[in-house]
C-alpha cells in the first residue's frame, strides 16, 4: 500500500511540476515577445526585403521596384570603386583590431595592479572615450588633426617636423590617422574586457609562480597570457566584427576621401543609397552591395568560430 500511495504522490508531483513547467516557459515567451516582434519588424523582414531589392533597378522613390535579376551583381563586381573600398575595410580592421588587442591588454595588466593608487581614476579617464559618440569623435577630431590643429602644433613645437601635415587630406596618412582615432577611441572597451578575464584567474596561481623564482615577465607569458586566450579569442571576434562595419567615425572625420583612400564598404553603401554624390539613389544596387559584404563577414566569421572550436577542443 505504501508503494501504491508513494507512486500516486510522484505521478501527482510529476503532473505539478509540469504544469509548472509550462506556465514559467509560457511567461518566458510573453517576455521576449515583444523583442521578437521589435526584432522582426526592424532587422528580420529588412533583412528578408533586402534580398528582393538587391535584384531590382529601385531607387526608393518610385513605388514599385523594376526586377533585373542578378545585374546588380555583375556590376558590383566590375566595379573598382566597390573593391577599393573592400580592400580598405580590411586595412582598417588590420591596423585596429591588432593595436586595440594589445594595448587593451597592456592597460588591464597595469591597472590590475592592486598596489596601484587612483587605478579606477585611470580606468575611467581610458573608457571615456567608448561612451562618446563617434561622430562626435570624429568631428573634433577633424580639428585635432587639421593643419592647425593640435597635433601638427605639438610635432611642431618638438621640432619633429616643420610645415604642417594635412593629415585628413593625404592619400598617405589619412587611413593611419583614422587607425589612430579608432585604436584610441576603442581601446578603453578592450581594457575593460581583459579586466575582466584578468580578475577571473585566482591569485594563488601567481603566488605559486614567484614561489617557484618566476619572474614578472615569466610569469605573464606561462600564467597570465595561456588563462587569457578563450576570453582573448572571444575579444578578437568582437573587435574584427566592429572593425568591418565601420561607418560614422570615418564618414565624419573623413568621408571617405581624400579620392576614397579612406572608403569603406558602409560609406560606399551610404553614397550610393542615400547621397547625392552619384545621382539619383541606387537603393537596389546598395542593397546588393551590403548583402555581398555580409556574406563575406559571416564566410569569415564562421572561420573564425570553427578554428576557435577546433582550438578549444585540442
Amino acid at each position: 500500500m505504501e508503494n501504491v500511495s508513494t507512486t500516486k504522490i510522484n505521478k501527482v508531483t510529476s503532473i505539478k511540476q509540469k504544469k509548472y513547467n509550462k506556465k514559467v516557459v509560457l511567461w518566458c515567451w510573453l517576455f521576449v515577445l515583444p523583442n521578437l516582434i521589435l526584432f522582426a519588424l526592424f532587422q528580420g523582414w529588412p533583412i528578408v526585403i533586402n534580398w528582393y531589392y538587391s535584384m531590382s533597378n529601385w531607387s526608393g522613390l518610385s513605388a514599385q521596384p523594376d526586377f533585373i535579376g542578378l545585374a546588380n551583381f555583375r556590376e558590383l563586381i566590375s566595379d573598382q570603386y566597390f573593391w577599393n573600398a573592400y580592400k580598405n575595410v580590411f586595412m582598417f580592421a588590420a591596423g585596429t583590431v591588432p593595436s586595440q588587442l594589445i594595448l587593451g591588454l597592456l592597460f588591464a595588466v597595469v591597472l590590475n595592479n592592486p598596489k596601484l593608487k587612483f587605478a579606477n581614476v585611470y580606468r575611467t579617464l581610458i573608457f571615456i572615450p567608448v561612451v562618446t559618440s563617434a561622430s562626435i569623435i570624429g568631428i573634433i577630431m577633424g580639428f585635432i588633426w587639421s593643419p592647425n590643429g593640435g597635433v601638427n602644433y605639438l610635432l611642431i613645437s618638438m621640432g619633429i617636423i616643420n610645415v604642417p601635415i594635412d593629415f585628413l587630406g593625404s592619400m598617405t596618412w589619412s587611413m593611419p590617422t583614422v587607425i589612430i582615432v579608432s585604436v584610441w577611441m576603442s581601446v578603453g572597451i578592450n581594457m575593460v574586457f581583459w579586466l575582466a578575464g584578468l580578475q577571473g584567474i585566482p591569485r594563488e596561481l601567481y603566488e605559486a609562480a614567484y614561489i617557484d623564482g618566476a619572474g614578472y615577465v615569466k610569469t605573464f607569458f606561462k600564467v597570465t597570457v595561456p588563462l587569457l586566450i578563450p576570453i582573448g579569442a572571444v575579444i578578437l571576434l568582437f573587435n574584427f566584427a566592429f572593425s568591418l562595419r565601420v561607418f560614422d567615425l570615418i564618414k565624419t572625420l573623413t568621408d571617405g576621401g581624400p579620392f576614397f583612400s579612406t572608403d569603406v564598404v558602409s560609406t560606399y553603401v551610404y553614397r550610393h543609397a542615400f547621397s547625392g554624390e552619384v545621382g539619383q539613389p541606387r537603393m537596389g544596387y546598395a542593397s546588393a552591395a551590403g548583402l555581398f559584404f555580409g556574406f563575406t563577414v559571416i564566410t569569415i566569421m564562421a572561420t573564425l568560430q570553427l578554428i576557435k572550436y577546433k582550438l578549444k577542443r585540442k
